[in-house]
C-alpha cells in the first residue's frame, strides 16, 4: 500500500512538469518575435480575441437558457 501512495503522489508533480514543459515550448517562440511590431500587434489581437472568445462561450455556458 506505501508503494502505491508514493506511485499516486507522483503523478501532480509529473503533471506540473509537463504543463510547464508545453507552456515554455510554446511562450518562448512567440516571445521572440515580440521585436517585430506588426507581429507583436497581431500576437497582442490573437490573445485578446481567444482570451474573449474562451469567456463568451463560458458565460453562454454557465447562464440559463431563456424561456419562451
Amino acid at each position: 500500500m506505501k508503494d502505491f501512495l508514493v506511485n499516486v503522489t507522483r503523478y501532480p508533480r509529473y503533471l506540473i512538469a509537463f504543463g510547464l514543459g508545453v507552456l515554455n515550448s510554446v511562450v518562448d517562440p512567440l516571445l521572440q518575435r515580440l521585436s517585430n511590431p506588426v507581429t507583436a500587434v497581431a500576437l497582442v489581437g490573437a490573445l485578446l480575441s481567444g482570451l474573449l472568445s474562451l469567456g463568451l462561450v463560458l458565460h453562454a455556458m454557465v447562464t440559463p437558457a431563456p424561456v419562451a
